[in-house]
C-alpha cells in the first residue's frame, strides 16, 4: 500500500483499528513489551532482543487473525523478493 499523505494513512489506520479486540491485543503487546523491557534491565540484557518481537508480534499476529487477513498477508509476504530465497 502506498499512501500519498498522512491523511490517507490515518484514515486507513483508524479503519483497521476500529474493533475493540484489535485495540485490546495492541494494548497487550505494548504492556508485555514494557514488562519485558523492565525485566531485561533488571535480570538479563539479552531479553532486549525479544522486546520488539513480542510487542510488534502481538499487534501484527492478532490484528491479522481478528481481521481475517492472515492468508492474504502471508501470500503478500511470499511475493517479496527478499523472502523468495528462503
Amino acid at each position: 500500500m502506498n499512501f500519498r499523505s498522512l491523511e490517507e494513512f490515518w484514515s486507513f489506520y483508524v479503519t483497521q483499528h476500529s474493533k475493540p479486540s484489535t485495540r485490546r491485543w495492541h494494548f497487550v503487546g505494548t504492556l508485555t513489551s514494557i514488562l519485558l523491557l523492565l525485566y531485561s534491565f533488571v535480570f538479563n540484557l539479552w531479553f532486549l532482543f525479544f522486546v520488539p518481537l513480542v510487542g510488534y508480534g502481538f499487534a501484527w499476529m492478532f490484528g491479522l487473525m481478528l481481521t481475517g487477513q492472515m492468508d492474504r498477508e502471508i501470500k503478500r509476504l511470499g511475493k517479496r523478493p527478499i523472502l523468495q530465497g528462503f
